[in-house]
């Protein structure tokens, strides 16, 4: 019996506990008092010094890595934050159902990818996880999401937002086949902090907050802990469990809306739910195809 190396076996874990750290995000930028694109910038400038101490100290005795690679991470962070730039926009822009729906499509795309770099379409078992999570995600924000005219410019923004995270998504996948999880989050945080702040004075935005509690959780919350659990674990996991992994996110953010705002939660919502865990445990499933590690580490 081949014995699954600690790293792996902690990989899916740190990927439901990543999303479910992420999934609060959305509620501290609403409760910050800076501009969307001010409190993207304070999530990725308070991470910023402790990822650069992590990423130190795990460098130790490796192999830098070269300047292409290096570069391909700061691209990386440079896509990261236009889609942190344009989701925290769009939030404000349209409903936050619609928003998230939108800015979840990005888990499907980077599912895509997955088949795409393994040039093999999916199996029967991973096809019939991928249908289950695509209804789920259907029947949690279907009930609340509405298409007008005056939601199109948040529509538009939270599905550029997915675009952008997907290629972000990518380049970390790809960096993650080389090296160590703290690098390359500091390499992408550092790159993307710069530009936000220079986007959110162009626009005109308050940038200092009076309060301070929000900014700090998001970034702890998000960018420290959130972030750093899902570069992590997509150093082992395939892109189709780290997408499907993503759809939780909504499904903790629909938990959130119940608690702290009262939003209340439909039979759909609740049906919605439970067909992604059942994605999510059928993909975990052994298989032949399943079973198999990725390429390169995957």
């Amino acid at each position: 019996m081949t014995t699954i190396p600690p790293a792996h076996r902690f990989a899916f874990a740190a990927l439901i506990l990543a999303n479910l750290a992420l999934a609060a995000g959305p509620w501290m930028v609403r409760l910050a008092d800076v501009g969307p694109v001010a409190s993207a910038f304070w999530r990725l400038a308070l991470a910023a010094p402790f990822l650069a101490v992590f990423a130190l100290r795990q460098g130790r005795g490796r192999a830098s890595p070269g300047w292409a690679l290096v570069g391909a991470v700061a691209l990386g962070g440079l896509f990261f934050a236009a889609d942190l730039a344009a989701w925290h926009e769009g939030i404000l822009r349209t409903r936050l159902a619609n928003a998230t729906l939108f800015g979840n499509m990005s888990s499907f795309l980077f599912v895509l990818y997955g088949f795409l770099v393994l040039r093999a379409l999916p199996g029967r078992l991973q096809g019939f996880a991928l249908l289950l999570a695509a209804v789920g995600a259907a029947l949690l924000l279907g009930s609340s999401y509405e298409l007008s005219p005056d939601h199109f410019t948040g529509d538009l923004l939270a599905l550029v937002a997915a675009f952008f995270y997907t290629l972000y998504l990518i380049m970390v996948d790809r960096a993650r086949r080389t090296m160590a999880p703290w690098p390359v989050l500091a390499i992408a945080t550092v790159a993307g902090a710069l530009p936000l702040l220079i986007f959110a004075l162009a626009r005109g935005e308050a940038v200092m907050p009076g309060d301070w509690t929000p900014l700090v959780l998001l970034s702890l919350g998000s960018q420290l802990i959130g972030q750093g659990l899902l570069v992590y674990a997509m150093g082992h996991l395939k892109p189709l469990v780290v997408g499907l992994g993503l759809l939780t996110q909504p499904v903790a953010s629909a938990v959130i809306g119940w608690l702290a705002y009262d939003e209340r939660l439909s039979l759909a919502d609740a049906m919605g739910a439970l067909l992604i865990c059942a994605a999510l445990v059928l993909i975990r499933l052994p298989g032949p195809r399943l079973a198999t590690p990725a390429p390169q580490g995957h």
